[in-house]
């Protein structure tokens, strides 16, 4: 059954891998809860106090732990047994990080980071164990497995006298993040070559061109902020192409459109009205009647006279001219 309450951190396996940090673990929550006593020989913890100090551990080592040290109700009888069964731990892994440390080498390591990670795993687990490995240590372990092609670059750093490891690890930082600069500025084009244009700057320049060419002598700024944010619009719609070869829908020429039209007023309004006259017409033809006998219809419709007004007119005229002959 898992526990129910959130665990603040991995509890005890029944193996016991995880003893060393499980004991660094419990020490600093107890002692964060005013509990740190209670795991203490010949202390004065209150029967409170082991009880909330038995309900921590308890929640903090595997199920079967738990049953097989179901009576135990001290907490430092408990975190005494504990420390019985699995102290054999340090000298288990004791062994394995004085391996690793002893072939731990600076030039096995991809990049800084991961020296630097596996150091400070090796020597935590050598200190949990008991054996303290200095500051002087980890210097000398790190500059005397510079690969040998860096001699030069281990000697400048001996030089330069560092008394914490972690002011050296600072400098191959910095001196690894500039080597990837060099190598990215010298890889992005070849040696002497100028750098190519930008294609967004240039294109943006030759948009704005073409847009003050289309707008004419309106293009120019303007100090107004509504006749500013106008030209801009129109700046934005002058790449749209358009159909000049359309008639204009207010003379029926081509050539131009309606706003750019400088027809005469009369010759647009001759142009309208026979558009109006021309649609009568259509309606005019879509609304006869549909033949009814066959032939005689179709001659009976074929035989109306359809009025005029120009019929009229030329009729009045050579009325006037015949009369003037006689």
């Amino acid at each position: 059954m898992a526990n129910l309450a959130k665990l603040e951190f991995a509890a005890l396996d029944l193996s016991g891998d995880n003893f060393l940090s499980w004991v660094l673990d419990a020490k600093i929550h107890l002692r964060a809860n005013g509990l740190g006593q209670t795991i203490v020989d010949e202390n004065n913890a209150s029967p409170e106090e082991n009880a909330k100090a038995m309900i921590f551990l308890r929640r903090h080592i595997h199920e079967a732990l738990k049953s097989e040290y179901v009576v135990v109700d001290e907490p430092l009888v408990l975190w005494k047994a504990l420390g019985e069964r699995y102290d054999h731990q340090k000298t288990m892994t004791l062994p394995r990080a004085r391996y690793e440390w002893t072939h731990l080498r600076f030039q096995d390591y991809k990049s800084v980071s991961e020296y630097n990670s596996a150091m400070h795993r090796i020597t935590s687990l050598m200190r949990l164990c008991g054996e303290n490995i200095s500051e002087e240590d980890m210097l000398e372990k790190t500059l005397s497995t510079f690969h040998a092609s860096n001699v030069l670059l281990q000697q400048q750093y001996r030089h330069s006298s560092f008394k914490k490891y972690s002011e050296l690890v600072s400098c191959l930082l910095l001196a690894e993040q500039n080597n990837e600069l060099l190598l990215k500025n010298h890889q992005s084009r070849p040696t002497g070559s100028a750098p190519l244009p930008e294609i967004n700057a240039a294109s943006q320049e030759v948009n704005a061109t073409s847009s003050r060419e289309g707008l004419g002598p309106r293009s120019g700024p303007s100090t107004n902020g509504k006749n500013a944010s106008r030209n801009k619009g129109k700046a934005q719609m002058s790449h749209v192409p358009r159909n000049v070869d359309s008639p204009c829908h207010r003379c029926g020429a081509k050539g131009h459109w309606v706003r750019t039209c400088r027809t005469p007023r009369h010759l647009a309004d001759l142009y309208q009205a026979s558009l109006k006259n021309r649609k009568v017409e259509i309606n005019y033809i879509d609304h006869a009647p549909p033949a009814k006998d066959g032939s005689s219809e179709i001659s009976r419709q074929l035989n109306k006279t359809h009025l005029d007004v120009s019929d009229f007119v030329t009729k009045r005229g050579n009325e006037g001219y015949e009369s003037e002959l006689d």
